[in-house]
This record gives structure tokens, C-alpha cells and sequence, in this order.
């Protein structure tokens, strides 16, 4: 697992909760133009959380919001290759919300599968732009 994404109202608010939490701050916050959306990472051992905020009113973030309130937004796993992974995933059957994988957070390359063939759950492959 790369990492939970928690989308949140406000990055500031929701921030000073984990840093209390982990006892340090977010190691990285940055905005991604293309997604609608501010995010902090914090890190816990090997595990990272994402926090994410909406920056637009059409942003999916803003969307999940609305719909679903503060929480888990998506669970990110790290992948080698993502071109052979959606491809891959593809071929066995879940739904790719992006066939070509776009920039992400955290100088990642990002693609997400559809929740409806997931058991619900939005996931995020992620592969570190080399």
C-alpha cells in the first residue's frame, strides 16, 4: 500500500489534527492544478496518509464531499509499470477511470479504478516518475 487518501473541508484544520496524531507535521503539501485539489502527506513509519482539499466546486474531491462528507476518499498501491498494470486490469476486468496514467501527488504517475469494480472502494495505482 503507497497510501489512504482522507479527503477533508480544510487541509489547515484537518493538518493539525494528525500533525497531533503523529506528533509531526505533514512532510510535503502541494497542489495538483489538474485534480482540483491541495494535499498534504504525512508519514508513519512506512505508511503515508493524504490528506486532500478541494480547490474548485467541480473538483472530484469537492464532489465526494458533498455526496459522502469528510473521510476515506481512495486506497493507493504502489505499482513498477502502471502502462502494463491498466492494462493488465483491464483484461481481468475492472473498470479504469484513466487509461493513460496522468501526474499525481508526490511525483507520482496516478491512475484510479472505478469503485463499481471494486467492491466499492476507489483505488489509486501509483508509480514514482523516474
Amino acid at each position: 500500500m503507497e497510501h489512504i487518501g482522507i479527503a477533508v473541508h480544510d487541509l489547515q484544520e484537518a493538518s493539525i489534527i494528525y500533525e497531533k496524531l503523529f506528533g509531526e507535521p505533514a512532510y510535503k503539501q502541494e497542489e495538483v492544478v489538474s485534480e482540483g485539489v491541495t494535499v498534504a502527506f504525512f508519514g508513519n513509519g512506512q505508511n503515508k496518509i493524504e490528506l486532500l482539499q478541494a480547490t474548485n466546486p467541480e473538483s472530484p474531491i469537492a464532489k465526494f464531499i458533498a455526496q459522502n462528507g469528510e473521510g476515506i476518499h481512495h486506497i493507493a498501491f504502489e505499482v513498477e509499470d502502471i502502462a502494463i498494470e491498466i492494462t493488465r486490469l483491464q483484461k481481468e476486468g475492472f473498470i479504469v477511470l484513466n487509461e493513460a496514467p496522468k501526474k499525481g501527488a508526490d511525483n507520482k504517475l496516478v491512475a484510479f479504478l472505478h469503485p463499481n469494480s471494486t467492491n466499492g472502494v476507489l483505488i489509486e495505482l501509483c508509480q514514482e516518475i523516474r
